[in-house]
C-alpha cells in the first residue's frame, strides 16, 4: 500500500531521529575595528590571526537543549589589534531515544558540528563587511574538543 504524502505545510519529523534542530539563531555578534582605516592598511602585512572556539549546552524543558557555539577571532599586527569578531550562535535541539548518559556527548559534539557551517559564514561575512578579507575558519574536530574538555574536567577534580 502506498503512503500518502504529507501536506506541504505539515512538518515531517524523521522517524526515529534522535536529535532534531528546531531553530538556530545569533545570540550575540560583535565586530570591532579599533584602529580604523590604519588597520585596513596593516592587514596587507600578513597579520597574526587567532581563533578561539567554545561550546556550551543548556538544558531546557521537554528534552530540549540550547547548544551555543562561541567563536572569537582576532587579527593582530605586532602588538596592534586590527579587528576582533565575536559570535555566539545557538540552536534549539530536541533529543529523543538517546540514553541519559549519552545526551551530553551527543549535544556537545553533534550540536556544534551542525551549527558550525552557519556560524563560519556569519564570521566570514562580518569580517568582509568590516573592510577586511573574510576570516574563513578551518573545520573543527568537535570530538577531540569534547575529549579535551573531559580530560581538563577530570584533571581539575
Amino acid at each position: 500500500m502506498a503512503e500518502t504524502p504529507a501536506a506541504p505545510d505539515e512538518a515531517v519529523e524523521p522517524q526515529g531521529a534522535p536529535m532534531v534542530i528546531e531553530g538556530q539563531y545569533i545570540k550575540d555578534l560583535s565586530f570591532e575595528n579599533p584602529g580604523g582605516v590604519e588597520s585596513i592598511a596593516l592587514v596587507q602585512r600578513n597579520p597574526r590571526v587567532n581563533v578561539e572556539i567554545n561550546t556550551q549546552v543548556r538544558p531546557l524543558a521537554d528534552n530540549r537543549y540550547e547548544v551555543s557555539l562561541f567563536i572569537r577571532g582576532e587579527a593582530r599586527h605586532e602588538e596592534r589589534s586590527l579587528f576582533i569578531v565575536e559570535l555566539t550562535y545557538a540552536g534549539l535541539f530536541h533529543v529523543v531515544n538517546i540514553p541519559a548518559d549519552s545526551i551530553r556527548p551527543v549535544l556537545m559534539i553533534e550540536g556544534p558540528r551542525l551549527l558550525f557551517p552557519f556560524a563560519r559564514n556569519i564570521v566570514a561575512d562580518c569580517t568582509r563587511d568590516g573592510g577586511f578579507p573574510p576570516l574563513f575558519i578551518n573545520p573543527v574536530d568537535f570530538v577531540t574538543m569534547y575529549q579535551r574538555s573531559l580530560a581538563e574536567g577530570q584533571a581539575q577534580a
